[in-house]
């Protein structure tokens, strides 16, 4: 359910950006997502067609690229593509100092507007 509020923030930010430009409305919003966020696209669409009704953002596209998560293993420097559950040593060379170095990020790419 964290889509609801985290689509509405989503619809303030272009709404504000949109304003600030003098915009008619906005076409369309591009999204940045890790895949650790546990955010679901299907959810924030709904939430968002719901949401953005008789708004500047009423209409818009939503697009979404998903960022993969990596692994960094601070002994060896080897990196690796993860997804949950997450191994708790280096595939390389069996180190448990391992850090966590993308699939966490969110964020607004760009917003499109007329």
């Amino acid at each position: 359910m964290h889509e609801l509020s985290i689509t509405q923030s989503i619809i303030d930010v272009a709404i504000e950006a949109a304003n600030a430009n003098n915009a008619s409305r906005i076409t369309d919003i591009h999204l940045v997502i890790g895949d650790l966020t546990s955010i679901v696209d299907d959810s924030v669409q709904f939430y968002f067609d719901f949401l953005s009704k008789d708004t500047l953002a009423a209409g818009a596209t939503l697009h979404f690229q998903r960022e993969s998560a990596t692994a960094t293993c601070v002994d060896c420097s080897h990196q690796w593509p993860v997804t949950p559950p997450l191994l708790p040593e280096c595939p390389n060379c069996n180190s448990a100092r391992v850090q966590i170095t993308g699939g966490r990020e969110f964020f607004i790419e760009s917003i499109e507007i007329d």
